[in-house]
């Protein structure tokens, strides 16, 4: 049951902090910057949230899982009231698409993207432009998307627990997961996305708090990539991807070993 998890399966602020490569992009000084882009992506998806299912979290179960999102990420209540404010129809709004793109990064990774803009046309070209320029192009739909699974995923770290890696896979497990797993940093539980606040909150009845929370896409196997060059090509790719400002979320299957990643580290 216990196994390592996929170190590199989403480029971003959930998994900040829980795995050595992911480190690398989180320096000090971004930090405000950082935080800033972090608010107004949640805003992005607390406008979206309500559009598609109204302003009640307790019958918008994707706006309840948002909203703890931003709680998470300490976004001030005043932040999120005004997101579902505008997107109620109280306030005025940009009215914001989402979807999908999928594309190969250098290596012949996969990579996912979830994007919201309210001008589809130039971010598809500015995307576009991202993936040629780093070694890797945008793909037709469909094309790597049955490489990964959607699932709850509920970060735990290793530093903050008291129990045993055995009683928290048990305790998961009972309270409805699919899996356990088990990084040198990190416990993360899958679930299936029906499951996820199911999961979640009993696992915050017995006293867990989370790294991150969310319903993510997982890769369902990894590539790893040992060519140095290729390594320096897709780390710049997923930066390129992840500071541009209509993507909300960076998914690939990539597995850069530590060996490697030790010389991007200065």
């Amino acid at each position: 049951m216990r196994e390592m998890s996929a170190r590199a399966y989403k480029w971003g602020e959930s998994m900040a902090g829980h795995s050595k490569w992911a480190n690398i992009k989180h320096k000090k000084a971004k930090a405000d910057a950082a935080k800033g882009k972090i608010f107004t992506r949640i805003g992005r998806e607390l406008m979206v949230a309500v559009r598609n299912g109204g302003p009640d979290p307790n019958v918008n179960f994707r706006l309840k899982i948002v909203m703890d999102k931003a709680r998470a990420a300490n976004m001030p209540n005043d932040n999120i009231m005004r997101a579902i404010a505008r997107a109620s129809g109280s306030q005025e709004g940009a009215n914001y698409e989402e979807f999908l793109y999928e594309g190969y990064g250098p290596a012949g990774v996969a990579v996912m993207l979830e994007i919201l803009t309210d001008n589809r046309n130039r971010t598809a070209s500015e995307i576009r432009y991202l993936f040629s320029r780093h070694g890797g192009n945008l793909g037709e739909t469909g094309c790597v998307a049955w490489m990964f699974d959607q699932k709850g995923s509920l970060v735990l770290s290793l530093s903050e627990l008291t129990k045993s890696v055995d009683e928290i896979m048990l305790e998961a497990l009972e309270a409805g997961a699919e899996d356990v797993k088990e990084d040198e940093d990190t416990i993360q539980i899958l679930t299936t996305p029906a499951d996820f606040q199911t999961v979640k909150e009993a696992m915050e009845g017995q006293g867990y708090v989370f790294a991150s929370a969310e319903i993510a896409r997982i890769p369902q196997n990894t590539v790893e990539v040992t060519d140095p060059n290729d390594a320096e090509k897709l780390l710049k790719l997923m930066d390129a991807l992840e500071d541009h400002d209509d993507v909300q979320n960076v998914y690939s299957n990539f597995d850069i070993p530590d060996e490697i990643m030790a010389a991007f580290e200065n």
